[in-house]
């Protein structure tokens, strides 16, 4: 199918490529069934991606696509402005038409790349307060994403604000051009088929999961510049990374791009002190070069060169927002990592670095704990919580030690990178 009403910057030029990156995400993203509905998250100025993608969804039999559009302009308006009231009260109509479609079997596709400094004269407390409304409101729709009830997956979008803040040196328009060659060459887009270089990718980190999962480390130690911390893992952990299975069967891939494997740390089992070594971009504020110190898996005291305030509100969010909810290894010679770029971006971000989140942990990174109740959580050390905030804290400095259940060392990381040789 032509789609003759697609816009954009370079679009003529990247139309190939786009074409491309919409079939990836539909098919190694949120793999789309026949049948099935799809909810896309996106913003205004990604248009031209999301018609290419819901062309190419009903062409595989999708029922419905339900798009969810966001205009950051608008959202700077009512951020800025609106009653705290306002900010306080997410539409319960609209948490129930998501709850809806996910409880019909919908897949959800997010499109992402917002602009880091969007909030940055706004109250931080008032962006807290409307997060939270947001997490809360949304607690049984981020359950089925949570637990893998249905496909869901991540992409990115280069809008105009996000690629000016990674490329400040080029015009507007050189600078979404740039992005969109990185996103293209990082997301494997640029390779004569995408599809089959994602199928060697999953493979490789696969490998990686099932050696760690094998071992059942019953701690990790990270040592790099500001960084001495041990982290107790939680029994029965389960290590994923690369592709994962919804509870329907359906093979998918929720964050594109990823290099990392990940699991769950027990969340009173962390000691000791870690720095972040890229920023934080948290309801369109950044937070930079902060440090946070655990004590018995608590946050006790931290620090932040530039956004304390708003990393104040995130661990205030509730009680699990200062504990751990996800450990997740990230080579430091990652394609991304490689690129030389700080992207201000947490999709981006993380997979060039070793990286820890603040809040909620997923319940299947450990045996039967989808099946959790509150109570059970807790005897396990699953952290819960309104918010999920992944870190970066990785570098070519970070040493990482699994410690065995008989108490001995064995090196995982060692500068940065692996110490463990893959086929």
């Amino acid at each position: 199918m032509t789609i003759s009403i697609l816009g954009g910057i370079n679009l003529t030029a990247n139309q190939k490529q786009l074409e491309k990156y919409a079939e990836l995400a539909l098919k190694k993203g949120v793999n789309l069934q026949r049948g099935q509905g799809l909810i896309i998250n996106a913003p205004i100025e990604a248009a031209d991606l999301v018609r290419t993608i819901s062309a190419k969804a009903y062409g595989k039999g999708a029922k419905n696509v339900h798009v969810e559009w966001g205009d950051e302009v608008l959202s700077y308006l009512k951020m800025k402005n609106a009653p705290m009231e306002v900010l306080e009260n997410f539409p319960k109509w609209k948490a129930e038409g998501l709850e809806e479609m996910v409880a019909d079997g919908y897949s959800l596709l997010s499109i992402y790349g917002p602009n880091p400094d969007l909030l940055k004269d706004v109250d931080s407390e008032r962006v807290a307060k409307a997060n939270k409304a947001s997490a809360q409101a949304l607690t049984k729709y981020r359950d089925y994403i949570m637990n893998d009830k249905t496909t869901w997956s991540i992409v990115a979008y280069p809008q105009k604000a996000w690629a000016e803040k990674v490329f400040p040196e080029l015009s507007s328009e050189k600078a979404q051009d740039k992005l969109w060659e990185q996103i293209f060459q990082i997301t494997r887009i640029d390779q004569e088929d995408p599809i089959e270089a994602w199928n060697d990718h999953n493979e490789r980190l696969r490998q990686a999961r099932e050696y760690l999962n094998n071992k059942q480390y019953r701690k990790l130690h990270y040592k790099a510049p500001g960084t001495e911390l041990s982290i107790e893992l939680v029994e029965d952990h389960i290590w994923h990374g690369g592709s994962a299975t919804s509870q329907q069967g359906t093979e998918f891939n929720p964050n594109m791009p990823t290099e990392e494997v990940f699991t769950m740390p027990h969340k009173y089992g962390v000691d000791g002190k870690v720095t972040s070594t890229k920023p934080l971009n948290y309801g369109g504020n950044l937070i930079e070069n902060f440090t946070l110190t655990f004590k018995s898996g608590k946050v006790v005291d931290y620090s932040a060169e530039s956004g304390e305030d708003t990393l104040k509100h995130l661990l205030d969010t509730d009680e699990g927002a200062k504990q751990l909810g996800e450990v997740a290894l990230v080579p430091n010679e990652s394609p991304i990592s490689k690129s030389g770029h700080i992207f201000f971006n947490t999709l981006y971000d993380e997979n060039a670095s070793c990286h820890l989140a603040l809040g909620k942990a997923y319940p299947t990174n450990i045996k039967d704990g989808s099946s959790f109740d509150e109570q059970q959580m807790d005897h396990h050390g699953v952290n819960d919580s309104l918010v999920h905030e992944d870190f970066m804290m990785g570098s070519p400095e970070l040493h990482i030690d699994g410690e065995t259940k008989d108490g001995e060392f064995e090196p995982i990381f060692r500068n940065g990178n692996w110490a463990i040789e893959f086929e």
